[in-house]
């Protein structure tokens, strides 16, 4: 209401007439703020609630397009419940798109729905059937010229005098109903006032293996510097343990002054060879590569052999330089300084990186710094790096990274990012809405059945599916957990079973995880003894510690059975032992099934009964089914949801149990499928 010239009220009244009316549009991510994300291939189901006043029915679809189409394309959408609808679409390649809503009041599917009441009342439905040739007289301006005269037909048709019941036939024929919705009247029409969008990635950002190694240490000559000749060497051994991205810290120059000794030592030898993270020296910086390690053609090689074997190598992107970088020289502006005038090193106390110089965000430069940043992330792109991952992005200007990798995915969407985000749960979420493919999380410490449940339950079933992909990783070269320092080779495997069967994506830091590695330098430290950040290792890959057969293992297992390529598909099932967990991978068809087990005590063998839901997973309360275990391939015998189970951790301490439902052919012979 608003009051004319006079005070007296005045009743205001929309321009536009909307009678239909659309809320509560899922999926949505801060209000449509920012994307949800899916995998070339993959539906997107979305939903609203879609009304009207009165009894009237409603067409409703999804509109959607591509970024580079101007076009809308369009998919039904179908009532659910309580003014619910729900509707599909495809999005069947990498890039941006982008999707809506529409509806409209059907006059031609409400006078149908009241006409078959009226004809199943056996009512006189004459004046109904003029009333239906007019909804119909409706469509011939808008059809083609072939369903004009279709329509003249039908419309003529439904008021024929003498044969009521045959144009009742035709009125409610699905024949032209079709004809109808092929030409909607559109004067109700109205359409959601926002458009909703959807990053599309390639498979490899919710399905890899990843293997992190030292180039540096790939040398097969004790204490000589490794090269990317050493390392396309190591292809095969990757390829054959069933990885699919190889993970590089960063191959670039690395810095004299201020460079760190052996276990972080403050101050470094004549022969030590500094952390790859103190990037730049007088070689380069970050679009250079560390002499020691070879040349850009050693490099483009490596990306050549890797690619033979299904192999994709991820470049590490640090932002922060050595003093030594060529930037701290030509602009100093980039960089924060101490009151006493030097350049502020890193610091997370009481750890001191005096060989690591941040870049300074709040920088007046901060324009120029954006572009070059982002011109080294072209740079790699060029030279054949489709996946960074991303060094602390959360220390880092937030709307820095939704600029670079919104700007970065316009020309080259296929390019992967991971964040290395051991943060807040708010921060690294916000990390992911913001561009960042997947990111790690807080999986190395969560190690109890109701951490891991709750954990795995929050990312996979509310909105966080929508726009954070989780990596696991049981180890960095930075984290050595206490359950892997304690725990012992069995530890290392426990962890291993979980991170690959957990998600669709996992990675280890390589020959300390296989070889498991667990000494600290200290007590209470998540540091390794002699760790490879400071210094080359020489692994002996080959000795009685090595998990290899396991990583293996399960590595061709997760290439081979689809339940193990999604992160949504999981389901924790009761367990009378909080030792042990339990949880169903299923493809959305249920037509294929696994089952893990793990038991989470390193120590000791563990035994419980678990609980299957087998209605909802659609097998036979009544009858038995068949599990093969795909770890031991011994098969059991089972009969209904109660089974029990037993796990010792100096053998395997896991199962993953594939379902055989049990059939009976024509001719009355049993068999598993």
């Amino acid at each position: 209401m608003k009051d004319d010239a006079n005070g007296k009220a005045i009743m205001q009244t929309s321009k536009v007439r909307l009678r239909v009316q659309i809320e509560n549009v899922k999926p949505k991510i801060n209000g449509g703020r920012f994307p949800v994300k899916r995998i070339a291939g993959d539906t997107v189901t979305v939903t609203a609630d879609i009304f009207v006043d009165g009894h009237n029915a409603l067409s409703a679809h999804v509109l959607y397009r591509k970024q580079d189409q101007r076009e809308w394309s369009k998919m039904p959408m179908t009532q659910l419940v309580n003014d619910r609808w729900s509707g599909a679409f495809s999005v069947s390649e990498i890039g941006r798109w982008f999707y809506t809503i529409t509806a409209r009041i059907d006059h031609f599917k409400t006078w149908q729905g009241d006409f078959k009441k009226r004809v199943d009342a056996k009512q006189d439905v004459a004046v109904d059937l003029m009333i239906g040739a007019q909804l119909v007289r409706t469509a011939i301006p808008l059809a083609s010229a072939q369903d004009k005269e279709k329509l003249k037909k039908i419309a003529a048709k439904l008021t024929a005098k003498k044969n009521t019941a045959e144009s009742s036939r035709i009125a409610l024929s699905e024949e032209l109903s079709a004809l109808m919705a092929l030409y909607p009247d559109q004067s109700s029409a109205a359409t959601y006032g926002k458009e909703f969008s959807v990053v599309v990635d390639d498979k490899i950002a919710r399905f890899g293996a990843w293997y992190e190694l030292f180039p540096r240490s790939c040398s097969s000559t004790p204490g000589k510097h490794g090269t990317l000749k050493d390392v396309i060497a190591r292809l095969p051994a990757v390829a054959e343990m069933g990885f699919t991205v190889l993970y590089l810290p960063p191959i670039h120059p690395i810095g004299t002054q201020f460079r760190k000794g052996k276990n972080n030592a403050p101050t470094g030898l004549k022969d030590d060879v500094g952390s790859p993270w103190a990037i730049g020296g007088k070689e380069g910086g970050h679009k250079d590569i560390n002499p020691a390690l070879g040349t850009f053609k050693d490099f483009q090689k490596l990306i050549e052999q890797a690619e033979k074997r299904g192999i994709a190598v991820a470049l590490d992107l640090a932002y922060q330089c050595s003093p030594d970088h060529p930037y701290v020289l030509a602009h100093p502006e980039w960089f924060r300084k101490r009151p006493d005038n030097t350049i502020q090193y890193a610091e997370n106390p009481p750890k001191k990186y005096q060989d690591i110089y941040p870049l300074d965000f709040e920088t007046e430069q901060w324009q120029e710094l954006w572009e070059e940043l982002k011109s080294i992330v072209v740079f790699w792109i060029h030279k054949g790096v489709r996946i960074f991952r991303v060094d602390n992005p959360h220390t880092k200007d937030l709307s820095f990274w939704e600029w670079l990798i919104t700007d970065i995915k316009k020309e080259h969407p296929q390019v992967i990012f991971l964040a290395e985000a051991f943060t807040r749960p708010k921060l690294m979420y916000r990390l992911a809405k913001l561009g960042f493919s997947q990111s790690y999380n807080y999986f190395p410490w969560r190690n109890t059945k109701k951490e891991l449940t709750e954990f795995i339950t929050e990312l996979t079933t509310t909105i966080v599916k929508e726009f954070y992909r989780p990596n696991l990783w049981p180890n960095t070269p930075d984290i050595l957990t206490e359950y892997l320092q304690l725990g012992g080779v069995n530890a290392f495997k426990v962890r291993f079973v979980l991170a690959a069967t957990l998600s669709s994506s996992y990675g280890i830091y390589g020959p300390a995880f296989e070889l498991c590695v667990n000494d600290t330098v200290k007590a209470g430290s998540e540091e390794y003894l002699n760790s490879e950040k400071y210094e080359i290792k020489r692994w002996a890959l080959e000795n009685a510690n090595s998990i290899k057969p396991l990583i293996t293992k399960i590595n061709y297992l997760r290439i081979a059975h689809e339940a193990l390529q999604y992160d949504t598909n999981i389901e924790f099932f009761p367990v009378d032992n909080d030792s042990l967990i339990c949880y169903g991978r299923y493809t959305a068809d249920l037509s294929e099934i696994l089952i893990v087990i793990v038991n989470l005590d390193p120590h000791w063998a563990q035994t419980g009964w678990i609980e299957l839901p087998l209605k909802k997973l659609n097998i036979s309360e009544t009858r038995p089914f068949q599990v093969h275990d795909l770890l031991s391939g011994v098969r059991y015998l089972w009969d209904g949801p109660r089974n029990f189970v037993k796990l010792d951790p100096a053998k395997v301490p896991a199962h993953i149990f594939q379902i055989k439902r049990y059939q009976r052919t024509e001719k009355n012979f049993d068999y598993y499928i």
